[in-house]
């Protein structure tokens, strides 16, 4: 890893992600290369002191961005660049909003300890309803204007305390990692098209039966079990779709509309 690189621990930008946009420049430039494995955990953790907590979670988004995968027993290595398909999603929703120069406020309407009904028990693939679940909803809002909002679930660990400077980052990823023992590698996202519930409308401050965009999202481990999953509400008059391939998503604004 290049010694010149440094994390600014007295910034206001996470730790985690100083961490993961320095490996991400490492693989675009070339540094680190298709099949080449990363530096463990813990000589990452020892070269930045940081806690390997703050390695996983960086990890974690460059696996989330296709850049890196784990292989069972040997570590974490660098992907090659997929370039055959067009991938179609909604572009990070918060980071769009950043780009643009507008402010962002993510606003914490709920966190509780909830147990699995019926929809929670096959999506988490659990036996029974015993097994608790954490629940947050979130709504994002950009000048004072409401633009989407989240709900989230993930197994509930009781080794694992709520902080609350975890939940001001609720993205399902950080939320999953903060609060359980595993570390999210893969992710399935299921768009489509509705129209708001009152309940939905209300938050939102728009109309009942308003157009939006609902993506489902499921995180899984490494032996692909659920261990995450959210349901986002965008606004159709405030979101459209846009399609991209390979790593260089940066640049990229065709999500968001706010004119």
């Amino acid at each position: 890893m290049n010694e010149e690189q440094s994390i600014d621990k007295e910034s206001v930008i996470p730790i985690y992600y100083q961490l993961a946009k320095l490996l991400e420049g490492q693989i675009l430039r070339g540094e680190l290369k298709p099949g080449e494995a990363l530096p463990t955990e813990t000589e990452i953790a020892n070269r930045f002191e940081i806690s390997r907590m703050t390695v996983r979670r960086a990890i974690s988004e460059l696996i989330s961005a296709g850049m890196v995968h784990p292989q069972q027993g040997k570590g974490t290595f660098v992907s090659s660049p997929k370039l055959n398909n067009v991938v179609f999603e909604l572009n990070n929703f918060n980071q769009e909003i950043k780009d643009f120069g507008l402010k962002l406020c993510t606003t914490l309407l709920g966190a509780q300890i909830v147990r699995a009904d019926e929809r929670l028990m096959r999506i988490f693939q659990l036996d029974s309803n015993s097994t608790r679940l954490l629940y947050f909803r979130t709504v994002v809002s950009a000048e004072n204007e409401r633009l989407a909002y989240e709900r989230k679930y993930t197994i509930y660990s009781k080794s694992k305390p709520i902080l609350e400077s975890n939940l001001k980052d609720p993205t399902l990823s950080g939320l999953v990692t903060a609060n359980n023992d595993v570390l999210p590698v893969s992710t399935k996202k299921v768009l489509q098209v509705s129209v708001t519930t009152a309940e939905e409308a209300a938050i939102l401050g728009i109309g009942v039966h308003a157009p939006v965009f609902v993506i489902e999202e499921t995180l899984y481990d490494l032996e692909n079990k659920p261990v995450g999953w959210s349901k986002s509400i965008y606004r159709g008059d405030r979101y459209q779709l846009t399609g991209y391939d390979g790593w260089l998503k940066k640049d990229n604004h065709g999500g968001i509309n706010l004119g």
